[in-house]
């Protein structure tokens, strides 16, 4: 019976390689992070009856290789590199070769060891090299994107083919048990060419998730995976890699299917396989969350992550034992301007009865939170300091507290919390609704404040019936183009002033008629102003106003007129439109464009 060692054994191709190396009959001796240190062969399992070993060296440099390959010497080594073939990657490959050829040539110096060796039938010194491109596991780390519904970054036309790291396993596993494979180098791909947009899609289509690819400038790109603690030299690495697949993507290697004699595995088979990890939160990890601590932010080490890597951040950085897990908030300790805003680490809570945890996909930016931030209207903005910001909520239910009959971990929500602009949110169940199945869940942190105010609005205040003539005064703003669409669902003719900018969304969404505010004035004829600008003319029978004047009005929380909207959105007959979004570290930014005039719609905060 062969005996093989496999480092990394618990990775991305190494916990396939083990499985599929015990199916052929073969006894495995496994080592990874757990168990020894790669870098010291003191650590390794006894090595007397190994013959082949699957080298997964998961580290930036060759450090350390030279000792660990001399301990290895005069077996045959498979090395799971990498198409990128960096630096410590090229040093490890030229290593082994070095190696082996000391093991060939003490082997001829030593006839009774050769006869010996060739009478068990083992290799001395071969060795295969396996350069995959980029592994379909990388999509993992988009996993809490995909649940948000968007998935932003640079070079959505990217194109690789991905390839599944069964695949790869399987290659490596006939290269340490077969001959024929001594000196060869495998370039490992995929079936198909696929850009990052494409992949998103197939992932959106197999879990039945609504998600886009929604593509960042190589400089915010660079800046959200420096924030979430790539080191900038590799952020640059990657992005140069993904610009220089976009023009030339990479070609499809037939190596998978010669070595296997099987065709290689789709990423949409990859993706059926996993959807689980996309579609929701099983109760194991909600278990997992409540006994473990939140992965750290991932190292140096685990940062080098190139294409086709076993190491990809995907995969996972633990803390040490007993850290507390986490969450970024963006928080205000005193109040004044935007620069008051800041973002800190605070300790995930924990749901008390009645109360839920929510694993935040997006908030939403509101005008209102201006005079929060700078302390005015204390009696209307009640704001403890420090506070978290944000109102508006969507996301996935994580842990639910005693009593809570309503809801159940996984359960994709949104509604108005308080302290919404936070990695994870405590809300009460009974403050929430079930959240649009149709659009992405981020999307739907737009509708509750502006689709409550405009609801509210048309129904309640200014009481609409068909065939009235309606006035929505700002209509290109958040409330505005929910109002618009409400009203035309209440059988009115809508007018609407918006501002070219926003004109062209206005009259998509169904207004009748779109007037310029910078260049005519208000029509006089109608029996209904939905006012949203401060101290506009108020021509009409009856005003309703959220921006002061006759019939102001606050707008008045109630999930249920949540869960009507909702049921609206998944009919098709209410559009969310979102102008912009960004991550959860540009809000003081975009408190500073609201101040200045140049925001306009709504504007969503990702968590992700």
């Amino acid at each position: 019976m062969e005996q093989v060692l496999v480092t990394g054994a618990t990775g991305t191709v190494g916990r396939h390689a083990v499985a599929l190396l015990r199916e052929a009959g073969a006894e495995v001796l496994t080592l990874s992070g757990r168990d020894g240190d790669l870098r010291d062969p003191a650590t390794f399992p006894p090595l007397g009856g190994v013959t082949s070993v699957l080298l997964v060296w998961p580290f930036a440099t060759a450090e350390g290789a030279p000792e660990v390959l001399r301990a290895l010497a005069g077996r045959r080594v498979v090395y799971l590199s990498s198409a990128a073939r960096r630096a410590g990657e090229r040093e490890v490959e030229r290593l082994i070769e070095e190696v082996a050829g000391e093991a060939a040539g003490k082997a001829a110096r030593d006839p009774a060891r050769e006869a010996a060796l060739d009478a068990a039938g083992d290799a001395t010194g071969e060795w295969t090299f396996l350069r995959p491109h980029a592994f379909a596991a990388n999509a993992l780390r988009w996993a809490r994107q995909v649940r948000a519904g968007v998935v932003r970054g640079a070079y959505g036309a990217a194109g690789m083919p991905v390839v599944h790291e069964r695949d790869v396993a399987a290659v490596a596993v006939r290269a340490l048990l077969e001959a024929g494979h001594h000196g060869k180098t495998y370039t490992l791909t995929g079936p198909e060419t696929l850009s990052q947009a494409d992949q998103v899609r197939i992932i959106s289509e197999v879990t039945g998730i609504p998600a886009r690819w929604e593509e960042l400038a190589p400089e915010q790109a660079h800046r959200a995976m420096v924030a979430q603690g790539w080191p900038p030299v590799v952020a640059d690495e990657v992005l140069r890699a993904q610009a220089a697949l976009v023009p030339a993507p990479v070609p499809v290697s037939p190596a998978v299917e010669e070595v296997t004699e099987a065709a290689p595995r789709s990423f949409r088979e990859w993706a059926e396989e996993h959807a689980d990890a996309f579609r929701e939160w099983a109760e194991e990890h909600a278990d997992a969350f409540r006994t473990a601590p939140r992965p750290a932010r991932p190292s140096g080490d685990a940062r080098r992550a190139h294409v086709g890597s076993d190491t990809h951040p995907a995969n996972g950085a633990r803390p040490a034992p007993g850290a507390a897990p986490l969450m970024r908030a963006a928080r205000i300790h005193s109040f004044g301007d935007a620069s008051v805003i800041r973002l800190d680490d605070l300790p995930i809570p924990r749901p008390g009865p009645g109360e839920v945890l929510i694993e935040v996909a997006a908030t939403s930016f509101n005008p209102s939170e201006i005079g929060l931030r700078a302390g005015l209207l204390p009696e209307v903005f009640q704001a403890p300091l420090p506070h978290t910001l944000g109102w508006d909520v969507s996301g996935t239910i994580l842990e639910t507290g005693a009593h809570v009959t309503t809801f159940t971990p996984g359960d994709r929500v949104f509604g108005m919390v308080s302290g919404a602009a936070a990695e994870y949110v405590i809300a009460p169940a009974d403050a929430l609704a079930k959240a649009p199945k149709t659009i992405p869940l981020a999307d739907a942190a737009a509708v509750p404040v502006a689709g409550l105010t405009a609801w509210q609005a048309i129904h309640e205040h200014a009481r609409l019936t068909p065939g009235q003539r309606v006035l929505v005064n700002g209509a290109g703003g958040g409330v505005g183009l929910f109002a618009v669409q409400l009203a035309k669902l209440a059988g009115a003719r809508v007018l609407a002033t918006a501002s070219p900018r926003s004109a062209a969304a206005v009259a998509r969404l169904g207004a009748d008629e779109v007037i310029d505010y910078t260049t005519a004035p208000l029509p006089t004829d109608v029996d209904v102003l939905l006012n949203l600008i401060p101290d506009a003319p108020q021509p009409a029978r009856t005003t309703v106003s959220i921006a002061g004047g006759a019939g102001h009005f606050v707008m008045r929380y109630d999930p249920a007129h949540l869960t009507t909207l909702a049921t609206l959105i998944d009919d098709g007959a209410l559009k969310v439109e979102i102008a912009e979004s960004h991550p959860l570290p540009d809000l003081a930014e975009l408190h500073r464009r609201a101040e200045a005039g140049d925001l306009r719609g709504k504007v969503t905060v990702l968590m992700a």
